[in-house]
């Protein structure tokens, strides 16, 4: 479907292209900001490739009056706005990273949202014998000693540094011709991964949006590591006075209601028999994946 170029392991950065796009960005957030009214979201490409945001966002322009802007990025991308105070509220999923971000005093009042779990997903065929082991690690090496296609988005996000993880568990090095960079969201990344016939690590409501689109299965699954947890935080406007602090803490405060709950547990489950997250406002991290 799509005629896009992989790149190899530790490919250098289209900075001209990023830089441009942040750049022409940033020089709209204070026109944007001016009218009070519209809140600037940094988000994953997970929650907009789903679908999920297509269905929240309008339910909360409707309840509260505001604009949602919204900024769909690798999760380390929408951390980097958030770090030059060109978003007001975050919602992102690499845990890890957001504690640290809450530690230094650039977000706060970081809550659980939802969680879906991440798989790996590869052809039918199954050429490294992937299908069977529990281990999300086992997997990896079997992929690694087979050298078969593994296409990495190569970005940063929250899914590129659990795959990062999870090399580094299973004593792998990934590199060489076998090994790719996409440098694109889940979406695009999913069907680079299809035409090639190849392994991925993706998340499962991303891939259920995508199911009847391409042709790989879930061939490992359910291992307590591949959990993906989504928080939603604030911008600190003690560190960044212009954010629109009101907006900001409003859109949160619609994430973790009880009417944004229900449309996150009953969301996909008519269009694809299953929920493509579940709801975990008020609830700890120890507690999801029971």
């Amino acid at each position: 479907m799509m005629n896009r170029t992989c790149r190899k392991s530790k490919p250098l950065r289209s900075v001209i292209t990023i830089v441009g796009f942040l750049g022409g960005f940033a020089v709209g957030v204070s026109t944007v900001r001016a009218a009070g009214k519209t809140v600037i979201l940094a988000t994953t490409t997970s929650t907009q490739d789903s679908g999920l945001l297509d269905i929240l966002v309008p339910i909360f322009e409707r309840r509260s009056g505001y604009l949602v802007k919204t900024v769909s990025v690798g999760t380390g991308q929408a951390r980097a706005l958030a770090g030059r105070g060109e978003a007001d509220v975050v919602l992102v999923h690499a845990p890890e990273a957001e504690k640290r971000y809450i530690a230094e005093g650039t977000l706060i009042n970081r809550r659980l949202v939802m969680h879906n779990d991440f798989i790996i997903v590869g052809p039918r065929a199954d050429p490294a014998r992937v299908r069977g082991p529990k281990k999300a690690t086992d997997a990896f090496r079997r992929i690694a000693e087979a050298k078969a296609t593994f296409v990495s988005r190569g970005d940063e996000s929250g899914t590129n540094m659990l795959e990062k993880r999870l090399w580094k568990q299973a004593g792998v090095e990934p590199q060489g011709d076998w090994y790719l960079q996409s440098g694109q969201g889940m979406g695009q990344t999913l069907w680079i991964v299809s035409e090639k016939q190849a392994y991925a690590l993706a998340d499962r409501g991303t891939y259920l949006a995508f199911r009847k689109k391409i042709a790989l299965d879930i061939l490992v699954e359910r291992d307590q590591p591949l959990l993906n947890i989504y928080s939603v935080m604030e911008v600190n406007p003690s560190r960044f006075p212009k954010v629109n602090v009101a907006g900001g803490k409003a859109f949160a405060d619609f994430m973790v209601s009880a009417e944004a709950q229900i449309v996150i547990k009953t969301f996909g489950t008519e269009k694809f028999g299953e929920s493509l997250f579940f709801p975990d406002a008020g609830k700890r991290e120890e507690e999801l994946g029971r």
